[in-house]
């Protein structure tokens, strides 16, 4: 995942101090962060990038997938130690989740999965709600300091991103249609849910900026990109295929295959 950053240093210091991230790898002009040497979230300096306007396409949150209820229990103390403060906690059936915004207003979930044999279905479609999450009860998961680590565990890594898009039904001809994910739930006004895998969801979309939405400005704050991995370079090689017979823009790079979404959201495509 690609964030484009006015304010690099301070986006930094966000990321390692209120949600547990390190620096893997980067410099002055972009940095890298993430848990046990993987990369979760890729900063870009972009000092002159216009804020995203309200009411346009682009990333609703990403999601940090930690282990376990402990770690998601330290990741709560870690951002009240930090001075921040929490948009929402959710408990969605299949997960349990913190929200907040980063300082330049790019949303983040922190989220634990349930075990897979606690997820219900009804159907083909694995059940999800929202109900307000238990933070007392959570917290009763923290180790006798009841103090977080400074750092997030060995396992973290993005688990979704959650994308606002203009039309649902472009965004699902995109990503199940072309991409090839399932469509996992439907129940949510406004949003969809797909994945690999029997997974709830690996990717979100949502109409909630609005239907018909724009592009936000090329070059805006926030999302260049998220990253999907597939299997092998022909499981690459068949996507580039369907994309252009589907009349999407793909362009090969050193790192990959760069398409995007009909609402514009940067997508890149890794062997």
């Amino acid at each position: 995942m690609r964030l484009r950053a006015a304010d690099l240093a301070t986006e930094r210091a966000f990321y390692e101090r209120a949600i547990g991230l390190r620096a893997i790898d980067g410099g002055v002009e972009a940095i890298g962060l993430g848990a046990d040497g993987t990369v979760a979230v890729e900063l870009v300096e972009g000092s002159a990038a216009p804020p995203r306007p309200p009411h346009t396409t682009g990333l609703f949150h990403l999601a940090i997938l930690v282990p376990d209820r402990p770690a998601l229990a330290q990741a709560l103390a870690r951002v009240a130690g930090a001075g921040w403060r929490l948009s929402g906690a959710s408990d969605h059936l299949v997960s349990e989740a913190l929200y907040l915004n980063d300082p330049e207003g790019n949303g983040i979930e922190i989220y634990r999965d349930r075990p897979r044999s606690e997820w219900r279905y009804d159907g083909g479609s694995v059940q999800m709600t929202t109900l307000p999450l238990d933070l007392e009860g959570l917290l009763d998961e923290l180790p006798e300091s009841g103090s977080a680590g400074p750092a997030m565990p060995d396992g973290t890594r993005v688990g979704h991103v959650h994308l606002n898009v203009a039309n649902i039904e472009q965004a699902e001809r995109f990503y199940a249609g072309v991409l090839g994910f399932d469509v996992t739930v439907r129940g949510y006004p406004g949003a969809l849910f797909l994945s690999s895998g029997r997974y709830h969801h690996h990717i979100g979309v949502n109409t909630w900026a609005g239907a018909g939405a724009p592009a936000a400005p090329e070059g805006s704050r926030g999302l260049e990109w998220f990253e999907l991995t597939v299997e092998s370079d022909a499981a690459a090689d068949e996507l580039r295929a369907r994309l252009q017979a589907a009349g999407a823009e793909a362009e090969t790079g050193p790192d990959g295959l760069r398409t995007s979404d009909p609402s514009g959201n940067g997508v890149l495509i890794t062997g």
